[in-house]
């Protein structure tokens, strides 16, 4: 599920839960899925009024349901038809990203992802220490797990030409097994993944939603294991923190190298912003990209995207690359996570308030039944809502060690499978949260 008609239509599907089908006619119906790239879906609308209203009205709550189709960070994008042929003009350029531009030249290296990258590099050069095997390499969307992924195998297509490589998205992975399943094709389906000489799985946190593909992973993750055949995932989180993932194949992860990437720093970040303008040709003036690279430090797509962004209109409109056009060209990719940056604090305040309880109350020692289950949710908000760690959350609870702050995340999660009331609940307080900081970031 990869196309942006697939996207557009479990997005509409997520809408409609709180939409009447008048309002989901009126609004949508005549919208078109153009494309999903570099973390955002373009939608066209056919009339700039439509455009307008869907941005004002409605922009918030696709981005709310894409984050829960892709489990992170995503945009929308409305265009209407002077957006979308500013868009098709802007993609003929052959130098835009694309999966054959991911390669191991093409990744900008900095402290925070330097040893995820010399890891892929070792296995894909030396195929078969097996110390490396496999290779887990995790952290958040947009930091360029995907690429090494492609990386690795552009490696080994170019210099082990016999080796049979497959890479797979874990949700395809699940979508043919089920077809497999479905048609009597289990054979086929095993022969294929077991045969590999190198496998790679992109977002493997996806395989806790089916104890069936957790059993495939399985049996597959041990007949190439035992064959001495190279396996690399890629997850969001380390395998611990995929919370219904079974303890045999968190083992079994954990049993090679595991290497996160963090979001980059200000030297990478820069870094990045120079190396994509250069791959377009362009050289972007220092206070430029130290601009750009102040304002958006959440993901690296998002920084890409702001520099085709600006060039293209550039190419477009004839307009000069300054700080003030990058200002009002790119004030949609500045009004994400800069501006709703949250706190700890915030968070607990939110939920303490809407518990009738202080932030001192959350913070502190109290078994009560109210207090605790005030506490766990706000654990599971921090930790949901903000790139904290365990650790980190667990010494603002009055010293709370990461095992504790995890097994609360870990009760909320099951309870909100469980209540309905609950889940409820916690998505009032979030609306609460960001509606909050929206407020603040607007003063």
């Amino acid at each position: 599920m990869n196309s942006a008609t697939d996207v557009w239509n479990r997005v509409q599907s997520i809408l409609s839960t709180d939409l009447t089908q008048i309002a989901m006619d009126t609004w949508f119906k005549d919208c078109r899925a153009v494309e999903v790239s570099d973390g955002r879906l373009y939608l066209h609308a056919p009339t700039s009024y439509k455009k307008e209203t869907i941005e004002s009205r409605f922009a918030g709550s696709i981005k709310s349901a894409l984050c829960e189709i892709f489990s992170g960070e995503f945009d929308v994008v409305i265009l209407d038809d002077e957006g979308l042929a500013c868009l098709a003009e802007a993609e003929k350029d052959p130098e835009l990203s694309s999966i054959d531009d991911f390669t191991f030249e093409r990744f900008v290296v900095g402290n925070t992802n330097k040893f995820a990258h010399a890891a892929a590099r070792v296995v894909a050069e030396g195929q078969q220490k097996k110390d490396f095997n496999p290779l887990f390499i995790y952290g958040e969307s947009g930091l360029g797990k995907t690429h090494l992924l492609h990386a690795i195998r552009h490696y080994v297509e170019r210099n082990f030409p016999r080796f049979h490589i497959i890479y797979v998205t874990c949700e395809d992975f699940t979508n043919e097994l089920i077809g497999a399943i479905r048609f009597d094709r289990n054979v086929e389906f095993r022969e294929k993944y077991r045969n590999a000489d190198l496998l790679l799985i992109d977002d493997i946190q996806f395989i806790a939603r089916s104890i069936s593909t957790q059993e495939e992973v399985f049996n597959t993750f041990n007949t190439l294991f035992s064959l001495g055949k190279q396996i690399v995932f890629t997850s969001d989180r380390p395998p611990q923190e995929i919370h219904t993932l079974e303890d045999r194949l968190k083992t079994r992860f954990e049993s090679g190298i595991m290497a996160d990437i963090q979001p980059p720093d200000d030297a990478l970040r820069i870094a990045i912003i120079r190396n994509k303008a250069e791959q377009l040709g362009v050289s972007l003036p220092d206070d430029v990209t130290n601009y750009i690279a102040d304002n958006l430090s959440s993901n690296i797509r998002q920084l890409e995207g702001a520099v085709k962004m600006i060039i293209a209109y550039r190419d477009i409109m004839q307009d000069d690359i300054t700080v003030e056009s990058v200002k009002t060209r790119l004030k949609d990719f500045f009004k994400g996570p800069r501006d709703l940056m949250l706190t700890i604090d915030d968070i607990v305040e939110e939920t303490a308030r809407f518990y009738s309880l202080t932030p001192d109350d959350i913070k502190g020692q109290s078994r009560a039944r109210d207090t605790t289950l005030a506490r766990q949710v706000s654990m599971y908000l921090i930790r949901k809502l903000t790139n904290f760690s365990l650790k980190e959350i667990g010494l603002v609870f009055e010293g709370r060690d990461h095992s504790t702050v995890l097994s609360s995340i870990n009760r909320i999660e099951k309870r909100i499978q469980e209540s309905e009331d609950l889940s409820s609940k916690i998505k009032d307080i979030m609306a609460n949260i960001q509606a909050k900081s929206k407020d603040m970031a607007a003063k």
